[in-house]
């Protein structure tokens, strides 16, 4: 692992450099929890004036990847908004879990008390649409799944991707949890279920490794068992909304 005060300096210099008007900042992701590795790219929140346009973008710094979150004061609360929507919640946690970098003015801590506001109140809830057609999208690529013979890898390997995923938001939603995607799907799946988390990343696994579909079919059944069942006929969703 990196050592983090020389991985924090680095991120500041970041700030200083490349946004030297910057109100505050902080370092998320694997480097403020020490597990960065040299290869590892940083993530930084960066707070902006309102002259400013809140954005995101890739740099690179010292030959490191850093991904740059940037709001300005005035956009925190309506994004924030927008972030939760997605119940995925990705800069709230950056904001609620980073390192501060600097904060002179003390923009940082108001923004990381919101984003602990935020985040405490939960994803919102699913809708019943949206309900149903992860049950039936779901439903369909178990039975598709099932259905796929091991020797055509490419579509079994597709599908048990789609169901995973699909599984994995619906899982979470039924917890009142939040989701993610990436190396955060298997994290947030497990911390919301993680007996029933661990079976469709095992089943997930099977598939990758053995071309057997059965445990994450089984897995998958269950998850659906625990969201109303299965769903096939009489599933109906208009096209305008």
């Amino acid at each position: 692992m990196d050592d983090q005060e020389a991985v924090k300096a680095q991120a500041l210099s970041v700030v200083a450099e490349h946004l030297p008007h910057a109100l505050g900042a902080l370092l998320g992701g694997s480097a403020a929890q020490g597990r960065a590795i040299s290869t590892s790219d940083l993530d930084v929140a960066v707070l902006l004036p309102d002259s400013d346009t809140s954005r995101r973008e890739v740099i690179r710094h010292q030959g490191r990847i850093v991904e740059l979150f940037l709001n300005t004061l005035d956009d925190v609360p309506e994004f924030f908004a927008w972030d939760r929507a997605r119940r995925r919640g990705t800069v709230l946690f950056i904001y609620d879990q980073g390192l501060p970098l600097t904060d002179p003015h003390g923009h940082v801590a108001r923004t990381r008390q919101l984003a602990h506001e935020v985040l405490a109140s939960g994803p919102p809830a699913l809708t019943a649409a949206e309900w149903e057609h992860g049950r039936y999208g779901l439903t369909c690529f178990m039975d598709d799944l099932v259905d796929t013979l091991p020797d055509n890898r490419y579509e079994q390997l597709s599908l048990a991707d789609q169901a995973l995923r699909i599984a994995s938001d619906l899982v979470t939603a039924h917890h009142g949890a939040w989701t993610g995607i990436g190396k955060w799907l298997p994290r947030r799946l497990l911390s919301a279920d993680p007996v029933l988390g661990k079976a469709l990343l095992d089943g997930h696994q099977a598939v990758a490794q053995h071309a057997d579909a059965m445990p994450l079919a089984t897995a998958v059944k269950q998850s659906l068992d625990l969201l109303g069942g299965p769903l096939r006929e009489g599933y109906a969703r208009p096209w305008r909304t």
